[in-house]
């Protein structure tokens, strides 16, 4: 007798006894040829039974997602050998889960089993017909765990592993997060080959740190490498590895990349602008003849505001309020495009020459929206051109400094500074930092003197 209550899917009873019944789906029939599964559940308890069937239930589907997954973006990363292995190494650990097991590789089986499993293992591949080949594979361990290279799964990692990190991060942001890891591999590879992850020892770990530290040191020209860029390639190797062995279900592995980081306490600190020199370079629109449009306003936006550059350039319409008492532009995240931290999100007023900037580009800056490096590129070459920087340690970022310093001498309030900024408080919070009109009387104080003929002088945004 079948049942047919939906609760009791995929369950029969014959002499007394309740099955585990139900037809593998014909888009799987290919590589499970199982047709009809019929697996006893060895009770006459219709509660033990659906617990049994849901255990059975939920290790077919996995085998089957498997099986999709491989047939989809995993195989694709792979070549064909190794993609027909990692196929038949995941059905074993799931047919092997359907029998009750957990999956293990016949030497590490001979290693760690105790007799009394190995013998109920024994007596479950007996029971099974005797062209049953995948059975005893799968309950003796009999198919290897496929070497995947360093390479490859960095690709898997990407695809897969990470897609949280990504969904929500425009192209030109997955480009660049994935650009850093990139290079982290590309350079384990360099160093120690493109070892399969399973091969991957201390020892690896270690000569990967050592590469680094020759690195650090001085040529005679004076020049090196940055302490920070060496940790960030140890750190993307070691979230990798971290991260692909959760992924297959062995956390406890133990990171060959684990304490290895050189100390970076002698870090320089970006240079603000002194406001003589905004005041006698800068304010005054001519300066920038040539350059692009869009680009000149940005740079005056960045005055007033302190926002990164990126944070300007990639404002959209909505978010640039420009009527009303008080004109404040909006730092958001949206749906593909993220932001730094969460602490960046805030509300900035506008004033003085980023107010006047702003007036000119009401719809954004869609030459430069998530072209972040276009950007870049286009005010350094600008301001080098023009010895618009003080010192050659001075950035485009050095307005966010300059900002950031005018309010702390101007006595703005600590928390209010903060959320200007959009920098954490370590503060407890107890409002909202403030009405955007007290935000806007307080950055008036600070604002730089705007000649008069500033208005009239900026350029059309489009």
């Amino acid at each position: 007798m079948t049942t047919r209550n939906a609760a009791d899917r995929y369950l029969k009873c014959r002499n007394g006894k309740w099955q585990y019944y139900r037809r593998v789906p014909k888009e799987f029939t290919e590589h499970d040829n199982r047709g009809t599964i019929r697996v006893s559940l060895k009770t006459d308890s219709l509660t033990l039974a659906r617990s049994k069937r849901d255990a059975l239930a939920e290790a077919d589907e996995q085998l089957w997602m498997t099986l999709a997954s491989a047939k989809g973006s995993i195989a694709k990363l792979l070549d064909p050998a190794t993609s027909q292995i990692l196929k038949r190494y995941e059905a074993a650990r799931h047919r092997a889960m359907s029998k009750g097991y957990i999956y293990t590789p016949a030497d590490q089986l001979a290693e760690t089993a105790n007799l009394e499993e190995i013998v109920s293992r024994l007596l479950e591949v007996a029971k099974q017909p005797e062209n049953e080949k995948k059975e005893a594979e799968a309950l003796l361990g009999g198919v290897n765990r496929p070497k995947i290279p360093v390479s490859k799964a960095f690709e898997i990692y990407c695809e897969k592993i990470a897609l949280s990190d990504t969904v929500r991060k425009s192209p030109a942001q997955i480009k660049a997060w994935r650009k850093a890891k990139k290079r982290a591999v590309n350079n384990f590879i360099k160093i120690c080959g493109d070892l399969s992850m399973n091969e991957i020892e201390r020892r690896h770990g270690q000569a990967f740190y050592d590469w680094w530290g020759k690195r650090l040191i001085p040529d005679p020209s004076g020049k090196a490498m940055a302490p920070n860029t060496a940790n960030r390639d140890i750190g993307n190797m070691k979230k990798l590895f971290r991260e692909y062995w959760a992924f297959e279900g062995e956390e406890e592995r133990e990171n060959p990349f684990r304490n290895l980081r050189y100390s970076d306490k002698q870090i320089e600190k970006v240079p603000h602008f002194e406001n003589e020199w905004v005041r006698e370079k800068m304010l005054n629109p001519t300066v920038f003849s040539g350059l692009n449009p869009q680009a000149v306003l940005i740079c005056y936006a960045l005055i007033e505001t302190g926002c990164r550059p990126s944070e300007i350039a990639n404002l959209k319409p909505e978010n640039i309020i420009l009527s009303g008492d008080t004109p404040h532009i909006k730092i958001r995240a949206t749906n593909d495009r993220e932001l730094k931290t969460s602490s960046s999100v805030r509300e900035i007023p506008l004033v003085g020459v980023s107010l006047e900037a702003m007036k000119k580009a009401p719809q954004g800056f869609p030459h430069y929206h998530d072209k972040n490096n276009l950007l870049s590129i286009t005010l350094l070459k600008g301001f080098r051109a023009r010895k618009l920087f003080p010192t050659p340690k001075h950035k485009i970022y050095s307005f966010r400094h300059s900002f950031e310093k005018r309010m702390l001498e101007g006595g703005i309030d600590y928390g209010l500074r903060c959320d200007l900024m959009g920098h954490s408080n370590t503060r407890p919070d107890y409002g909202d930092g403030g009405s955007l009109s007290y935000r806007r009387n307080e950055l008036e104080k600070i604002a730089h003197p705007m000649p008069y003929e500033f208005r009239m002088a900026l350029p059309e945004a489009y």
